[in-house]
């Protein structure tokens, strides 16, 4: 999502109608039927506080006058199907620890061209894998009940949150991977790769789905009436709300913001039920009165759009327990939830290569050795191993920011306490050469990026990790770990490697590298999507009909 800064809301009702205590009011009642309460409520609701409910905005603007002069809705933001579901209840209790009952997550974009800023925001370029891993939603919300019907959402109490599917639709499909272009395909691959995503997060009961800045065939999302209202609402019978992205309405038009009433009409009447404003809330809130009051955007799209919004806030239970629960601050940053984290850390973890030859494999390592160098940019930095939309918008650099372990710390704790290891960020060959190493781990990769700034041409891994490769991995036995958010050209240096480790952004617990490496347990991941020699190859997925030439054959595809 579009933000100049890391985005943390607040979930704020905000209902200005006075009653009397004494009165019977139906929406408070939670014995009645979800649609008695809607209706209720509705019913008492000026249009001023129905246009509330639909702007959100950023907490930063959210002053107390704010809130009691214009009623402005805030709310929430910021691999195995069933390790990933344990994930997500385990993302559910700590955001709902801090006060939060929304999660802006899964994304369930497709990514087809990793040239994309956002491709480590994708499970895989294989829809069905994103299909797969649409598990992470009852994780989040829990178990929709069996009796449900499709497409109404599902919150299941005080330690689950609203989910959000997104970002609707085609995002992962821009052409070169552009962040926030242009996907340029017909109907057929629209459906059959960047839909069904959504249709398993609907059949899960999603509360929520958030349009991509992208457009289809020169259509802006934002403004697409027909998939919006005609797909996923008519169609699809979607009963959550529909959100839209950062200042995405503005973005209707190029440049951004050139005609802001005619970005709220569209947008709005494409069926954006709320919209991240998320600064200048007024002007939009005078913007949208005055459209429904020149009878522009009728009064059945504001209804529509409020039911919605509000049918999620009642299934949520927020109109019993709207406050948070101090208690739950013990599940943050909880040991079980480290584990859980360590474990996934440890399951995708992908072996590229092992060894110059099938008979002389370097891995599992010795933990004991008399002496091992440890090298490289991201050994030793938490802030690279999380990469981007962690404690800042784009990232940190360096190991200040949050608790964890480091892959060079977990390295330290897992070897025997014989064994000497040594670290040099970025060795000369002499200082290699002459230091009686037995091996060396290089630990390189990416450095931390989000959204466009993401946006890559070449791919490769940020200096000074080639020259640290070919000093140490010229030198000696080498295993060269990978920190990135996408696949990245490796094919220069491969002969020279004698083990590579795909490590994805492995966060906060290196000790999950560390148990694989050491053989403490075995290498079960697979690539979730391609593994290219060269940039020139791409795009190229799965099932492409003409085979392009991978990095190494057996380990080019999941």
């Amino acid at each position: 999502m579009g933000m100049n800064k890391m985005r943390v809301f607040l979930v704020f009702l905000c209902l200005c109608a006075a009653v009397s205590e004494a009165e019977y009011l139906k929406y408070k009642d939670p014995k009645q039927p979800l649609n008695t309460r809607i209706k209720d409520l509705m019913q008492r609701m000026t249009l001023e506080e129905k246009i509330g409910q639909m702007t959100q905005i950023e907490r930063k603007v959210a002053s107390p006058d704010a809130m009691k002069q214009e009623c402005v809705e805030l709310v929430t933001v910021n691999r195995d199907p069933q390790l990933i579901k344990r994930i997500g209840a385990a993302t559910a209790l700590e955001v709902r620890a801090t006060g939060i009952q929304y999660a802006f997550s899964p994304c369930i974009a497709v990514c087809r061209d990793p040239r994309w800023g956002r491709c480590y925001e994708s499970y895989s370029e294989d829809h069905t894998i994103v299909q797969s891993m649409t598990e992470i939603i009852p994780g989040l919300q829990g178990d929709l009940p069996a009796d449900s019907k499709r497409g109404i959402p599902f919150v299941a109490g005080k330690e689950k949150v609203a989910a959000c599917a997104k970002h609707f639709v085609g995002d992962g499909g821009t052409t070169r991977g552009i962040d926030q272009n242009d996907t340029v395909i017909d109907a057929k691959e629209l459906f059959s790769i960047h839909m069904p995503a959504y249709y398993d997060s609907i059949s899960k009961g999603v509360a929520t789905v958030l349009i991509s800045y992208s457009s289809w065939n020169g259509k802006k999302m934002h403004a697409n009436c027909d998939l919006i209202t005609g797909f996923l609402k008519d169609k699809l019978k979607f009963r959550g709300f529909v959100i839209s992205d950062w200042e995405g309405i503005d973005k209707i038009t190029s440049p951004p913001h050139l005609n802001y009433t005619y970005s709220v009409q569209a947008g709005v009447l494409a069926g954006i039920d709320m919209i991240m404003v998320p600064e200048n809330f007024l002007e939009f809130i005078n913007s949208l009165t005055s459209l429904v009051k020149s009878n522009v955007i009728p009064m059945t799209r504001i209804n529509d759009a409020v039911r919605r919004i509000l049918r999620v806030k009642f299934v949520m239970g927020l109109f019993e327990d709207p406050l948070a629960d101090p208690s739950k601050a013990e599940h943050l940053g909880s040991q079980e939830h480290r584990e859980l984290a360590r474990k996934a850390v440890r399951k995708s973890l992908v072996l590229l290569k092992n060894g110059k030859g099938p008979d002389s494999p370097l891995l599992p390592l010795p933990k004991k050795a008399p002496k091992i160098l440890v090298a490289g940019s991201h050994a030793d930095n938490l802030g690279f191993q999380c990469g981007g939309w962690t404690m800042e918008w784009q990232g940190v650099n360096g190991n200040n920011h949050t608790d964890g372990t480091t892959i060079l710390a977990a390295i330290k704790k897992t070897v025997d306490p014989s064994t000497q290891v040594v670290f040099s960020e970025n060795p000369d060959a002499s200082f290699v050469k002459g230091g009686g190493f037995s091996h060396a781990i290089v630990v390189v990769g990416e450095v931390p990026y989000a959204e466009m700034f993401g946006d890559s041409t070449n791919l490769t891994i940020a200096d000074p990790g080639p020259s640290t490769i070919k000093s140490v991995c010229g030198s000696m036995k080498c295993v060269v770990v990978v920190v990135s958010g996408r696949p990245v050209v490796m094919e220069p240096y491969v002969k020279q490697i004698d083990a590579l480790v795909a490590a994805w952004l492995p966060g906060s617990e290196g000790q999950g590298v560390a148990d694989v490496l050491f053989g403490d347990y075995g290498f079960s991941g697979k690539l979730a999507r391609t593994w290219f020699k060269s940039v020139d190859q791409l795009p190229t997925n799965v099932g492409d009909t003409t085979k392009k030439s991978p990095i190494s054959d057996g380990y080019c595809h999941h």
